[in-house]
């Protein structure tokens, strides 16, 4: 098994890859090279920060064609872990309105902050589905760790899970070959240890 980690300068490598270690993944890559990126078994795509600034290093090593050609054409699998689940949506409306990859009809807007602190940091719990890959033999409210500000929206089908601080917001989600998760699975202990094993061995 081959997974490689999409490089655009702004995610939580070295956790991500311990914890793809630990899991039994040996064979572990950060690139932001096309044939090492198209050698791949599964990609990664993570983040911490702004969409805007990610979005422009994603556009100046032209990754973002690179992975439109793996994904939407050549059908990769890939999993966005925070800031890299909503960079595959179409478009954000943190610091203006900024376009994504496209991969996934839907827009990033902020937590409600009528009622909560923003940002949302710690273990919160996921009404799980073990139906979906992402979840298997995983079952009810699911402690997962988050720290964000911003979420995804959408009003198309695509297998969603919810968690709740302040209202419902979608803490993941799954289409055929492309996953997202809102929550870091690399600092969520067990949980999200499993989460990435089932991401590698089921899609």
């Amino acid at each position: 098994m081959n997974v490689v980690i999409v490089d655009y300068g702004m995610g939580n490598i070295h956790s991500l890859i311990g914890a793809l270690r630990y899991i039994g993944v040996q064979n572990v890559t950060v690139s932001d090279q096309y044939q090492v990126l198209k050698n791949a078994d599964k990609l990664i795509l993570p983040g911490v920060g702004a969409f805007y600034k990610a979005m422009q290093s994603i556009k100046e090593k032209k990754l973002d064609q690179s992975l439109y050609d793996l994904v939407i054409n050549n059908y990769k699998p890939i999993l966005g872990i925070c800031l890299g689940m909503q960079l595959m949506c179409l478009s954000s409306t943190e610091q203006g309105e900024h376009a994504g990859l496209g991969f996934i009809k839907g827009t990033v807007r902020r937590l409600n902050d009528n009622k909560t602190r923003i940002p949302h940091v710690g273990f919160n719990q996921v009404l799980v589905d073990d139906h979906l890959k992402l979840y298997r033999d995983m079952t009810g409210q699911i402690d997962f760790y988050f720290t964000h500000s911003f979420k995804a929206e959408t009003d198309f089908p695509i297998n969603q899970c919810h968690c709740h601080y302040g209202d419902a917001f979608i803490a993941s989600y799954e289409a055929d070959h492309i996953a997202g998760v809102q929550f870091h699975p690399e600092l969520s202990q067990k949980n999200g240890l499993k989460l990435l094993k089932n991401f590698v061995e089921h899609f």
